[in-house]
């Protein structure tokens, strides 16, 4: 079965091909560790095969999404766990120490976001969509949006060298029909690299295999066998 992932674009300054000689930057943003993995793992992968450079971001540490652990001891894990997808990915994963939950779009996490695409000298940025559940995920996009212009305004942050040209901002996909549904500009095959993507964010141990499965009410159902959890994962 084909599998495709959706993204749009939602501002584009410069002019890039994906597949091109020269060698790209480019930034994935999340709210929370292994949501850069799930929207955009696979297409990480495709840039990564053909030579460029991926960075994913978690802006939150991720400390409170679990049932019986929380703070430090689950920030820790989360941290441990996305340096292992990082290498699992073949990219840079980088965890900021926001706290999980109370994200929001002020200017001290702007500027964290401006200086992370700056020192990174990103040609792309791939962000959620807005119209989403959770705040975290709400107030990353609004981050992203609100950082955009400002990347290249040298009066912005000036600890740090703005860009001279604005990366190409991405959406991915989202599932929600109103206020509109989505419509997508690209289209990623990523049928070639799905079950590396299933086996680099399966990782996540304490987030998919315990908290989601916890809250879908399915802890009972997760398998107990590496490879078969990794057939679970991919079905779910």
């Amino acid at each position: 079965m084909k599998i495709i992932l959706f993204i749009l674009f939602i501002v584009m300054f410069g002019n890039y091909s994906l597949a091109q000689d020269k060698m790209l930057n480019i930034i994935v943003f999340g709210a929370h560790p292994e949501d850069a993995d799930v929207s955009a793992g696979d297409t990480s992968i495709k840039f990564v095969r053909f030579g460029h450079n991926v960075m994913l971001i978690s802006l939150t540490i991720g400390d409170a999404r679990h049932f019986d652990t929380g703070g430090k001891v689950l920030a820790t894990i989360q941290r441990s766990e996305a340096e292992e997808a990082g290498k699992r990915f073949g990219v840079t994963y980088k965890v900021l120490d926001n706290k999980d939950g109370e994200l929001m779009p002020n200017l001290n996490v702007r500027l964290q976001v401006i200086r992370l695409i700056r020192d990174c000298d990103a040609d792309v940025v791939i962000v959620p969509c807005q119209h989403v559940y959770h705040p975290d995920h709400r107030n990353t996009d609004i981050l992203l949006q609100d950082a955009a212009y400002l990347i290249i305004v040298p009066n912005i942050a000036p600890d740090t060298s703005p860009l001279k040209r604005n990366p190409v901002f991405l959406y991915v996909q989202d599932r929600f029909q109103k206020p509109y549904s989505f419509q997508p500009d690209i289209a990623v095959d990523i049928s070639d690299v799905y079950e590396h993507k299933v086996y680099s964010f399966a990782v996540h141990k304490s987030q998919f295999f315990e908290w989601g499965s916890w809250i879908n009410g399915k802890l009972d159902k997760v398998p107990e066998g590496e490879k078969e959890k990794l057939e679970w994962l991919a079905d779910c």
